[in-house]
């Protein structure tokens, strides 16, 4: 549980290095197609910028609450546009009842379903959706950048909004300095094509680190009544790899060790790993770890069987 500070001041060093770098070369590249391959670096960056402000978000990097909101609005709001308020206390939320129908925002059944209890109550787009869901939630990822800053914004305008009029001058900050600088540099069909790229993949890199993390384990309803690490781990999957496949997913790999231990610093959850299985197997609790391709054939398993009853 100690706390890691010369990594996460090395990790974030590297990240606003390499971030600062990424925008240098765009406006190198100019009016440019290649414009398109730095929209590539630029989401994986993003991305990279998005693990960071969820370890600030469970303090995994300070131990007090200001630093870690400065922090996390610097990492989020400005940097990236994703609304820091608006995504921690969701988040949170989702740790409190992971893959609970009623509690989880994560699995509310808003397009995609992930029951077949949702899929009997659905009704319109996520009702049409359903019947091939597996084969549409790769694209769908597409518009989850999108949908975070849209959300982002209309979480800051709902009555109690905490730090209402920061967050909206560094989310406007942020827009502002984004969209002018795409389309001072680029003409209106490259400046477009740029977004698309950018956002896309950036929605569809963030989307495929968290879904092997849940998609396709027990989906929990008000009948449950399980305790906390039945209820973490049961809900759980952590994905086998190294250290590239754990900077790639941001540590989110060890998913259950993750929801055990939230505030753990992410650098120590391979290190707990080993621990919390053998624990797993002496207490007769079920641990799953698998490789990331099956963790994805398990997940789009699990939603395409939920839909069956609509084909």
């Amino acid at each position: 549980m100690d706390r890691r500070p010369v990594y996460y001041a090395v990790r974030m060093g590297v990240c606003v290095a390499v971030y600062v770098a990424s925008w240098t070369l765009f406006a190198l590249v100019g009016d440019s197609w290649l414009q398109l391959l730095v929209a590539a670096l630029l989401a994986v960056v993003f991305s990279q910028f998005g693990f960071l402000a969820h370890d600030l978000g469970h303090r995994q990097v300070f131990r007090t609450r200001p630093p870690s909101d400065l922090a996390g609005l610097l990492f989020g709001n400005l940097a990236i546009g994703l609304g820091w308020g608006w995504w921690n206390s969701k988040h949170n939320r989702h740790h409190a009842n992971p893959n609970h129908e009623d509690h989880d925002p994560d699995v509310s059944p808003a397009v995609i379903v992930f029951s077949a209890d949702q899929v009997a109550r659905s009704r319109g787009l996520p009702r049409l959706i359903a019947r091939h869901q597996a084969f549409w939630f790769l694209p769908l990822l597409t518009l989850e950048a999108w949908h975070l800053h849209v959300a982002s914004v209309k979480a800051l305008f709902k009555p109690g909004a905490r730090r209402r009029w920061q967050e909206l001058g560094l989310l406007a900050a942020h827009f502002g300095a984004y969209f002018g600088a795409v389309f001072a540099v680029l003409p209106p069909g490259k400046a477009l094509a740029f977004l698309a790229v950018h956002q896309g993949l950036f929605g569809l890199y963030l989307g495929c680190t968290f879904a092997p993390n849940h998609k396709g384990m027990p989906v929990l309803t008000k009948e449950d009544k399980l305790d906390f690490l039945r209820k973490q781990v049961l809900t759980s999957r952590n994905v086998r790899g190294g250290p590239v496949r754990d900077v790639l997913l941001g540590q989110l790999n060890y998913q259950i060790e993750h929801h055990l231990f939230p505030n753990m610093p992410a650098p120590n959850l391979r290190r707990a790993q080993p621990i919390v299985e053998r624990y797993c197997a002496e207490i007769g609790v079920s641990y799953l770890q698998t490789g990331l391709v099956a963790s994805y054939r398990q997940a789009l398993g699990h939603l395409h069987e939920v839909g069956a009853s609509l084909r």
